[in-house]
């Protein structure tokens, strides 16, 4: 099987070097930008050739990814002529494979195949293929291919259904970089009282750390601590009272955050109902 890459960015430029160091084929690219072209040939083994336009590397690949900017995935592969048999994806978590839907028509399989990793630096991102995800939206006739190059690299293949790419990709938002929102809000209330980000965040980053590794170790449940964990009551109407002479913000963003652990605290089964209506009721 004979793969191209269209877009030759960070992300194509991981999977592409993935593929090859795995004995797969990566046969063309093409991109904008000249220098990223060439960067992701290296990547991808002296049989990948640099192609001027899009269509030279379709029309030399079996199995197609559009590693471009969301936007630009439905305008590009509608501009371009495919084949029955061929196949082709995007990397998208957020757009549906819907886009493709001129591609399908012309007699090409579409799907969507989605690392959970981040792609700043290729370099780094290589290594850590091998134990991340992906999550794979096809057709039954493609879905064990992309399935079969997913295990290939180390991926964790997610099967996702049509219709879901809204709800799936917020939430690995919130798994990523809404937690640099939380550590912003930790952050934000110790500058209040005189101490720095840089000193702020070597107090806070090991326990976020140590919080992960919980999770990973015993589940969301198993791994919740702090004062709702104990069912004290008295702290968390401390913390309610003090945030609420900060701001109105402060105080209904921790309420919010704290309510989502309750239901935790509830799935963990150590405190008894009077416990989970006391730190209710200390919300206000």
């Amino acid at each position: 099987m004979k793969i191209a890459f269209v877009g030759a960015g960070r992300l194509g430029q991981t999977l592409a070097a993935a593929f090859f160091e795995a004995g797969w084929a990566v046969t063309g690219v093409a991109s904008r930008s000249a220098g990223s072209s060439d960067l992701l040939a290296k990547a991808a083994g002296a049989g990948c050739t640099v192609y001027r336009h899009p269509q030279e590397a379709v029309d030399a690949a079996d199995l197609v990814f559009l590693t471009v900017p969301d936007d630009a995935i439905q305008s590009l592969a509608s501009g371009l002529r495919w084949r029955q048999g061929q196949s082709v994806v995007h990397c998208s978590g957020a757009t549906e494979v819907s886009v493709l839907a001129q591609a399908q028509e012309q007699g090409a399989q579409i799907g969507g195949f989605h690392p959970l990793q981040l792609f700043a630096d290729p370099v780094l991102a290589l290594p850590r293929v091998a134990g991340s995800s992906v999550a794979i939206e096809a057709c039954e006739a493609l879905l064990p291919t992309l399935t079969q190059l997913a295990e290939s690299v180390g991926y964790r293949p997610i099967t996702l259904p049509p219709g879901v790419r809204g709800r799936y990709h917020a939430a690995t938002n919130y798994s990523a970089s809404f937690l640099l929102s939380l550590l912003r809000e930790a952050c934000d209330l110790w500058n209040a009282f005189g101490v720095d980000d840089k000193t702020a965040l070597a107090a806070l980053l090991p326990l976020a750390h140590g919080t992960l590794d919980a999770a990973e170790a015993r589940g969301l449940a198993g791994a919740l601590s702090g004062p709702i964990s104990r069912g004290d009551a008295g702290v968390v109407r401390r913390h309610v009272t003090d945030l609420a002479a900060t701001s109105a913000d402060a105080v209904e963003f921790y309420r919010t955050m704290a309510r989502r652990q309750i239901l935790l605290a509830k799935e963990n089964g150590r405190l008894s109902p009077d416990d989970i209506a006391r730190v209710e009721a200390s919300l206000g």
